[in-house]
């Protein structure tokens, strides 16, 4: 008969023994992905930490804290100790690279009016901001004020930020 030729290493093994080339393949590939995945969780969980933490640092008032990040959602839940402060914790996350979503599931300890929100366009100033909200454009330290201290200087505002605009009541 003669000499015949096959590939090495495709095929199954007939003793039973290793894998085909394809499926130490798949398995290698899977493995990279649950790496991959795990890494990933690790990302989103020390994110989460890192907001949790600056949240504490600027003395936000919320019992139970936890923060979920997925991907380019926040999660957050606990019970924050007035409306002002729950929206703050909003801004703070939302604000953030890389969170285009917040999920909010806080509640509330001392119940009083919603914030409007505001997203800052190209040449926004508070003062222009006021102007439209409250009729009068010197009212923007009330704006400054409600998103302290996310905000350190009346002129820092950039395009995209989102802005708590209070009820004057």
């Amino acid at each position: 008969m003669g000499l015949f030729s096959f590939i090495k290493n495709t095929g199954a093994k007939v003793f039973g023994i290793g894998k085909t080339t394809e499926e130490e393949a798949a398995i290698a590939k899977e493995k990279a992905r649950r790496a991959a995945d795990a890494a990933e969780l690790r990302l989103e969980e020390a994110a989460a930490r890192n907001l949790e933490d600056t949240i504490n640092d600027l003395q936000l008032r919320v019992d139970g804290l936890n923060i979920f990040v997925d991907d380019d959602m926040a999660r957050i839940s606990g019970m924050a100790y007035d409306q002002a402060t729950r929206e703050k914790v909003i801004l703070v996350v939302g604000n953030t690279t890389g969170i285009a979503t917040v999920d909010d599931n806080m509640t509330v300890e001392h119940v009083e009016p919603e914030a409007q929100f505001h997203t800052v366009a190209s040449g926004d100033t508070l003062g222009k901001i006021a102007k439209h909200y409250y009729g009068n454009a010197m009212k923007y330290p009330e704006i400054f004020e409600a998103n302290k201290p996310m905000l350190t200087d009346p002129d820092k505002i950039y395009p995209g930020q989102v802005l708590r605009i209070p009820n004057l009541d």
